[in-house]
Parts: structure tokens; sequence; C-alpha cells
């Protein structure tokens, strides 16, 4: 058994399938293979994953309308979140490359990475048929639908920060990116928030929405604004 079919507790009947949904386009574009690369795995995929969610999903919130569904499954099906998954069973050490892309950081691409996922998925759906496509999927990405489960809500912490502070007063807080760290494909931002003239908290994430986003979880656990003396005058 290979080593990746190891990690995912899976092993392919056709290795074909396998090897196909590794190849990204750039080793099919120097190879001179233009067909055989996982971009139709990669489509498949997308309509495997969509539909194993949405079944599962529907079952676990009975009341719950389209709409809501739909967010919940945007969550899961996001790319920063396939790309995770990916890392997850460090599939970036398993997808062959070609050697441009290998030397521009392609191996931990976002996209590359989510796209691989998807494909594997495919290739699984065509080796095995859906119910081992659901089982492995379903088993991968666990800790993201039982974290659905724990809280469905979907918390917008900025929006909340702002209808609270405008409660008070009719200025917006702000946001600023004041620090970047990290490769290009782990980007580390940390923002602050700031109104009236006070800093109110701070916040790190993988993007400056993610952060941004965290400083305002922050603020409105320390509720600073509650201790300003314009609001005592």
């Amino acid at each position: 058994m290979q080593p990746l079919e190891s990690r995912i507790g899976y092993k392919f009947r056709n290795s074909f399938l396998l090897a196909e949904a590794l190849t990204h386009p750039s080793l099919a574009y120097e190879s001179k293979q233009p067909h055989f690369d996982n971009q139709r795995l990669e489509f498949l995929g997308d309509a495997v994953l969509q539909l194993i969610l949405t079944e599962e999903l529907y079952r676990m919130f009975p009341d719950f309308p389209e709409g809501r569904l739909t967010k919940l499954r945007s969550r899961i099906v996001s790319r920063r979140a396939l790309a995770r998954f990916a890392m997850l069973i460090h599939l970036g050490d398993y997808v062959l490359l070609g050697k441009g892309e290998e030397t521009t950081g392609g191996r931990r691409r976002l996209s590359t990475l989510a796209d691989a996922f998807e494909a594997l998925l495919g290739a699984v759906y065509l080796d095995a048929g859906m119910a081992p496509a659901r089982e492995l999927t379903l088993r991968l990405l666990q800790s993201e639908i039982g974290g659905l489960a724990a809280s469905p809500e979907e918390r917008n912490p900025k929006g909340e920060l702002q209808e609270c502070l405008q409660a008070l007063c009719p200025q917006a807080p702000t946001y600023r990116v004041i620090s970047e760290s990290g490769p290009d494909h782990r980007r580390v931002f940390q923002t602050e928030v700031a109104w009236q003239g006070i800093v109110l908290a701070t916040g790190k994430g993988k993007s400056k929405k993610e952060a941004e986003a965290r400083s305002a979880s922050e603020a409105l656990r320390a509720r600073l604004w509650e201790k300003m003396e314009w609001q005592k005058s």
C-alpha cells in the first residue's frame, strides 16, 4: 500500500486513478500529456463532495431551511477549508508537479491542495462507488462537521461590534493591519480595531478578514468602551 493510501485508510483497486488524481496540470503540460491531469477528477470530486455534505447536513439539521443549510455547507467546501483538509493528510507531499510549479511553491498553494483533495474524492468514487467515498469524506471531515453540529450559527463578530458601538455613537469602528509575518503560503496577519480614537483589541489570522473577525471578537469580550471617559460625561 502506498504511503498516501495508508494515511487515508483506503486502498485503490485501480492505481491509475490515484496517479491521475495526484497529477497537477503543470506536469501534464511539461510531459506533453495534456489530457492526463487531475482537473476532470476535481470536477467530479466537487460534485461528490457537495452531494455527501448536502445529504449529511440535511440529516443533521432537519429544521433548517435551504438558505441556512447552504451557508453551513459553504463553511466546509471553501478553498481554504479544502486546502486545510489536504494538509491534514499531507496531500501536498504526493502531488506531482511540473518543475516551474514546484520552484514557485505550488506544492503548498491553496488551489493546488484544494483541487487535489477534490480529485482524490472523485478518484475514490470512480474506484469503488459512493459508499466508500462517503465513508472517507465523513471520516476526513469529521472534526469540521462536528464543529458545525456544536455551533451551527454563523457568527458575525464585526457586525455585532458595529451594532453595539453605533448604538452609543454613529461612528463606526475601524480596522488596520499592524503586522504581517510568515512565508507567502502561510501568512499571519495581525489587525487592530479602534473606535473613538481608542484601540479596542487586536487579533491574528491567516487572512485579513480572519484577523479582523478575531479582533472584533476580542473587543466584544473586553468591552473597553464601557470604561471610556466620554460615556460618563
